[in-house]
């Protein structure tokens, strides 16, 4: 399809002249929205692009970014300098000083947007340790440049054709960003894309987005620094929806009450903890409102796309929705039509219960090295399975190898990590990159995911065990937060387990359980025995040697700060096992 978009700054300029949104961009400072449209976004792209070539500025320079939020200055930003031929070096902003450091040092960046003073500070203790020649930040901050400073340099235009002349020597193969991957092991590695990786994906996801272009919103939390929310935020401009940052994931549902979005991205964490704290609130009702309650919420897990329950199913799910679902849809702004999963396994218990409520969850597949999208359901065209992260797109061709591996090919696939040949060479073979995740496809071309090729492991009997298969069935219990299923090496499979405490502290009240503590909870009897309860239905499911037999309760959540979860909420195994050697070693050994 020809668009005229080949690179991601061709984007913006192409939202302005198909759709002219009044309200391309909406942060809110200060508790109120503040909104640009089209023409703003672009106009203060070239005045920020006219400021940063005064700076000094070239060409193939590394530029990092750190927001602790989603906000309008990390897209401007973002243009401005990809529009110099500059490359954009995002961070997370929740890792470490230290990682600050190595990230900025690998990547060889000279300058570094911030948004706060909470980055701001740490910076600051490195800064020394680093080539960085300038800091801006977007707040304002006492004693530090603002990037309003780039910004009132660029005001002057006499400059504009520079910018133009850089725009013009851009290719679409040239190298658009380096992104560092968060990793469950090690330093994090650079994974470069180019300005074609990012634009064909974003084209040939357009197909999958059931929306009014240039008549949508969306309510955009997820880092933008990782290029699951990044390639979608490029996607909504794109296809014309208006995009409003909500402030924090606390003030998601309020934020959502205030902008009524009809799209949102989330991890599968997200969509777990909206669906616990909805049934903890139907378990709060009385007589026949929580009859109907969970009537409704039986009726939703048994839900089948197109119709595929009969029209008795269909007539119950109209009722349902009509009496109980349609609060659901009111607590996140009541115009939700699609919700988009990615980053790890949806539950399909949340793809069914969503998708009764009428807020279908589509679920995707693909990986920062993919850049990212390689698959996703697809409400039209009976492109949606439950359980499946949908059809490939087009331009990619995927097969699994004889190891069961996912194996990709084409326009989305990465030029490789940043300095490092090696890892480069283990992953890109013959073309195709080599994802370590295990999928397989249905009679149908849709692909369902099974495992991780590395987190499988032996017993010492030789038997093989898929921990993420145990995983996600034991998530469905509303007393089980996170579960990491070990055993390599040992005589049978255990679990290290941090129990959900918000459900959990309500439970136990409703129980007349004292308690004044989390040791307290996960001492308690009764909640052993729930959780042993849930261990026994999902052992019924797996054959005798995949079995749990033990089990470990951590008092503690894990959390990205703790050092348990990635920035993007998955476990790092080998962490969460140091960390809790004791319980390990309690299994085992005792």
């Amino acid at each position: 399809m020809q668009t005229g978009i080949s690179r991601l700054f061709d984007i913006p300029y192409f939202q302005l002249h198909t759709y002219n949104l009044k309200n391309a961009f909406s942060t809110k400072y200060e508790g109120k929205w503040n909104s640009i449209s089209s023409k703003e976004y672009v106009d203060l792209s070239n005045q920020l692009s006219r400021g940063l070539l005064k700076s000094g500025v070239k060409p193939n320079d590394k530029i990092a970014i750190i927001s602790t939020t989603n906000r309008t200055e990390w897209n401007i930003c973002d243009i401005a300098l990809l529009q110099l031929g500059a490359q954009t070096i995002p961070i997370y902003p929740t890792i470490s000083k230290e990682d600050y450091e190595y990230v900025i040092n690998h990547s060889e960046s000279i300058y570094c947007f911030v948004s706060d003073i909470t980055v701001i500070e740490k910076i600051n203790q490195i800064k020394a340790n680093t080539q960085l020649k300038g800091i801006f930040t977007f707040d304002d901050i006492k004693g530090e440049k603002s990037w309003k400073e780039l910004l009132e340099l660029g005001k002057d235009d006499s400059n504009q054709e520079e910018v133009e002349t850089r725009k013009n020597v851009v290719k679409s193969t040239d190298l658009a960003t380096i992104i560092y991957t968060s990793g469950t092991t090690g330093k994090p590695k650079g994974v470069m894309l180019t300005h074609d990786n990012i634009v064909q994906n974003v084209i040939c996801s357009k197909q999958r987005v059931p929306l009014e272009y240039g008549n949508s919103k969306a309510l955009s939390f997820l880092p933008v620094c990782h290029i699951f929310e990044r390639m979608i935020l490029y996607l909504y401009q794109y296809c014309g929806v208006d995009i409003y940052f909500a402030e924090s994931i606390e003030k998601l549902s309020e934020n959502a009450q205030e902008v009524k979005p009809d799209v949102m991205t989330a991890v599968p964490r997200l969509y777990e903890k909206i669906y616990d704290k909805i049934v903890l609130k139907g378990g709060d009702l009385n007589g026949i409102k929580k009859k109907l309650f969970f009537w409704a919420l039986d009726l939703g897990l048994k839900y089948e796309p197109y119709g595929a329950n009969g029209w008795w199913y269909e007539k119950q799910l109209g009722l349902a929705r009509k009496l109980i679902f349609s609060k659901w849809q009111a607590a996140l702004g009541g115009n939700l039509k699609l919700m988009v999963s990615g980053s790890a396994a949806l539950q399909p218990r949340l793809t069914r219960v969503f998708a009764a409520a009428g807020m279908p969850i589509m679920e995707g597949y693909g990986l920062t090295e993919t850049s990212p999208v390689v698959s996703v359901n697809d409400q039209n065209n009976t492109g949606f399975r439950v359980g499946t992260v949908g059809k490939i797109i087009d331009g990619i061709e995927v097969k699994i190898a004889e190891n069961g591996e996912i194996l990709v090919k084409g326009h989305n696939v990465m030029q490789g990590y940043y300095k490092d040949p090696e890892k480069t060479a283990e992953a890109l073979k013959n073309g195709f990159f080599h994802t370590g995740d295990k999928g397989e496809f249905d009679k149908d071309g849709f692909l369902k995911i099974t495992g991780r090729t590395k987190e499988m492991f032996k017993t010492s009997g030789g038997k093989y065990i898929v921990p993420p298969l145990l995983e996600g069935e034991l998530k469905q219990s509303l007393f089980i937060e996170q579960i990491m299923v070990v055993g390599e090496g040992e005589k049978m499979p255990a679990a290290i387990i941090q129990p959900n405490f918000e459900y959990l502290k309500d439970w136990a009240k409703d129980q007349k359980i004292t308690f004044s503590s989390n040791k307290d909870l996960i001492e308690n009897p009764k909640v052993i025995q729930e959780i042993q309860n849930a261990i026994n239905i999902c052992n019924e499911k797996f054959g005798h040697w995949e079995q749990i037999k033990r089990f470990e309760l951590t008092s503690n959540e894990w959390t990205i700060d703790g050092g348990q979860l990635t920035p993007t909420m998955k476990m790092k195994r080998e962490v969460i096992k140091e960390i809790y050697k004791d319980l390990y070693e309690k299994m085992y050994r005792f």
